[in-house]
């Protein structure tokens, strides 16, 4: 049985995603500071940003895999044959 790639990569981008859009929607105290004092307003949260684009592009991926499932090669070895 062969492993579609876009089931590994859309599920890795999906946990990704959550983790970094759950980071950008409750910074904490030291993520502020460690941006010196630049201006934390909704446009500037590129965590949040990234872990959006991020689910997007996971769910994109399973999405095709559910519409478009990965066909087999037609001209394989027929098992038959021994």
């Amino acid at each position: 049985m062969r492993v579609d790639i876009r089931r590994i990569i859309g599920g890795l981008f999906v946990v990704y995603g959550v983790i970094v859009t759950i980071a950008g929607i409750t910074p904490s105290d030291a993520d502020l500071e460690k941006a010196q004092g630049v201006t934390h307003q909704p446009v500037d949260r590129i965590n949040l940003w990234t872990g959006l684009a991020m689910l997007v592009l996971g769910l994109l991926f399973l999405v095709r895999l559910k519409l478009r499932p990965a066909q087999a090669p037609a001209d394989g070895p027929d098992p038959a044959d021994g």
